[in-house]
């Protein structure tokens, strides 16, 4: 016999997310001490303290209720839809979903997933998050996130991945550049020129890389972690940078000429993936977006 509520993990949730008895009691439209009590109870039912209670400070949660709460998400995440589905049974589907994206994908690539999505499925919310791949795989796990767009570099075996796109990675040159004068660029040419690095990983991980495997070491003249920003250093003769991401059209945000070649040697490709955890079991709405994702990225 099942010894909780879900209303007790909803109440925990709540806690853990405002930060307070308060700020949760708020949220949820209810009484303090009914979040109290309930709570209490739930620590009693499991043996364990969740919450470390601040002397009008509110409250954190304890290390076991770290380990319990992405699983309680979860298992509200599925009552919830099991609910949404008993009262839309028959009409479109509905709801939240928490997406995140590495910073450089989502420009690119997530605005146009969410439009075709929600010009099929209105009533969809969809939640945005940019960040670097360790906050987003640390949000996937934290149960804040539900996917997430990411590089296939390094990714930690807990996560499911979809494969979304394979992308190459290119020599990015100022206009007036003597090597836009061939049709490909060997890294060795670019070696010693002052190279401009995209600096968040796993991009800088992966592009210094690309040099390492030919037994080079490129000459770091400035680095950002801000893709328009790399782009308008080079813009400005500052520099070539290597690139997977590539916004359409060559122009900067100042508007100086950018132009593009492949490189020469034979370099390892980039895939674009949908993760997701493995422990966590899909929902519809997930189903959906990662329908919408896989036909996008196949029709581009």
């Amino acid at each position: 016999m099942i010894q909780y509520s879900l209303r007790q993990l909803e109440y925990l949730v709540a806690c853990i997310d405002t930060g307070s008895v308060a700020g949760a009691a708020q949220k949820l439209n209810v009484s303090q001490p009914s979040i109290s009590v309930s709570i209490t109870k739930l620590e009693a039912t499991l043996g364990v303290q969740l919450l470390i209670r601040h002397h009008a400070q509110g409250v954190s949660p304890t290390a076991a209720a770290e380990r319990l709460v992405q699983s309680g998400r979860n298992l509200l995440s599925h009552a919830y839809e099991l609910q949404r589905q008993a009262h839309l049974e028959g009409e479109a589907i509905s709801g939240e979903l928490c997406v995140g994206s590495f910073i450089t994908i989502a420009p690119s690539y997530l605005p146009r997933v969410i439009k075709n999505l929600k010009g099929v499925h209105p009533e969809i919310q969809i939640q945005l998050r940019e960040g670097t791949q360790d906050q987003l795989v640390s949000k996937l796990r934290d149960g804040l996130l539900e996917m997430a767009f990411l590089y296939d570099e390094d990714l930690p075996e807990d996560l499911r991945k979809v494969e979304l796109a394979t992308v190459s990675p290119y020599v990015l040159l100022p206009r007036h550049h003597p090597l836009v004068k061939r049709k490909s660029v060997s890294l060795s040419e670019l070696a010693p020129e002052p190279f401009i690095l995209l600096d968040v990983q796993p991009s800088r991980r992966y592009f210094t890389g690309l040099f390492e495997a030919e037994d080079l070491t490129p000459n770091i003249a400035y680095s950002s972690s801000s893709l328009e920003t790399v782009r308008g250093l080079v813009g400005c003769g500052l520099g070539y940078s290597l690139l997977v991401t590539r916004p359409k059209g060559d122009l900067t945000y100042d508007g100086a000429a950018l132009v593009v070649r492949p490189i020469k040697e034979m370099s390892r490709k980039s895939r674009i993936v949908l993760a997701s955890l493995n422990a966590l079991r899909p929902t519809q709405i997930m189903k959906s977006f990662e329908e919408f994702s896989v036909a996008h990225f196949k029709a581009g």
